[in-house]
């Protein structure tokens, strides 16, 4: 009989000997998941440049990273990359927000379409306001741009109908969107084309409610058209790049990124075969944050990569640490820096415009 509820608890429940007990590179929080990735599963991602990292490694280690759209025969790996294939699985560039991706998805059904058709910019190119950065030299016209839009949105259908697992990496709470009827936009009117004007857009800012309530509807839907699907959360350890509430952006990063996690153990628990990632947890416990931050203190060092991607394929990975058909990488210095400067964060363009 217990002394009392806590008697009989393992390890990993008191912080003193799973947290202070341990050096910070030996923290582990991960003990239980309710599914593992097998090698053959089409593994999609989406969500903030974070998720960029774990699309990377996936396709290093040998897993199915599940490109649906590809880029057009004969163009250069330098090209394709510009234009944003492979850097996820649809060309539909960073899903800051969970309501960006319950109206991605409903797009590319067919079951809302936004009044906001194009924007154009100050060289008078034409941009998708929904991924206004995809396409760098823009398009000569607003028919191109649709056929693009077309081509894009039938691709995203099909990864929706087809993948095994959908890896999403909440980003952000702070967002723009249209007046007229709440189309959800990457990035403001202004920054990437478009002109801002307060009479057509809005700032919003969603609370855990919002962030919950949306990705849970896309999960649904998800499932109503891929019942057999599995989903991982995880929450971008990189700061916000700049805020729109009057306050310092130390404190608005902090209620972001609260809401976010908070809103990601909501889904975890609502619904079966949602595993939630760590990422956040681990980056930014105090002593880890000093070490795997670079000086900008937003982009993780290379080793802080490393560290985060082991837990992964630690854990995911079928087999686990066990597997041998996991290629675990050994840390290049100099290679992850390069890589690490290919991660595309449209929210960049914000300190550019």
């Amino acid at each position: 009989m217990s002394s009392n509820p806590y008697s009989d608890l393992p390890d990993h429940r008191f912080w003193r000997k799973a947290v202070a007990g341990l050096p910070p590179f030996a923290i582990d929080p991960i003990i239980d998941l309710p599914f593992r990735i097998s090698l053959t599963d089409k593994v999609a991602t989406g969500g903030s440049c974070f998720a960029q990292h774990l699309a990377r490694r996936l396709q290093q280690s040998g897993f199915h990273y599940y490109q649906a759209e590809t880029p057009p025969a004969g163009m250069s790996a330098a090209e394709a990359e510009a234009r944003g294939y492979g850097v996820y699985s649809c060309r539909y560039g960073n899903l800051y927000t969970t309501r960006q991706l319950l109206q991605l998805f409903d797009r590319a059904f067919g079951t809302f379409k936004p009044e906001l058709d194009y924007w154009t910019r100050p060289d008078g190119k034409i941009v998708d306001p929904f991924r206004p950065r995809i396409e760098p030299n823009g398009f000569d016209s607003v028919e191109d741009m649709r056929a693009s839009r077309e081509e894009h949105l039938a691709a995203v259908r099909l990864m929706f109908e087809t993948l095994d697992v959908f890896l999403f990496t909440f980003g952000l709470t702070e967002c723009w969107r249209h007046k007229s009827d709440g189309a959800v936009l990457q990035l403001a009117p202004g920054v990437a084309g478009g002109e801002w004007d307060p009479d057509k857009y809005e700032f919003w800012n969603s609370r855990v409610a919002d962030v919950a309530g949306d990705f849970l509807a896309f999960v649904d839907k998800l499932r109503a058209i891929n019942p057999k699907s599995r989903i991982i959360t995880s929450v971008s350890p990189v700061p916000i790049i700049a805020t729109q509430v009057p306050r310092h952006v130390l404190v608005s990063n902090s209620a972001s990124k609260s809401i976010l996690r908070v809103a990601a153990d909501e889904v975890s628990a609502a619904r079966e075969n949602i595993a939630y990632f760590p990422s956040y947890d681990v980056v930014t416990f105090g002593p880890n944050a000093a070490k795997l931050y670079s000086d900008s203190l937003r982009e993780l060092t290379p080793v802080g990569v490393s560290a985060v991607m082991r837990i992964f394929f630690d854990h995911f990975a079928e087999g686990g640490k066990a597997s041998a058909s996991v290629k675990h990488l050994k840390v290049d210095v100099a290679r992850e820096s390069a890589e690490a400067a290919k991660i595309v964060c449209d929210e960049e363009a914000i300190e550019a415009a």
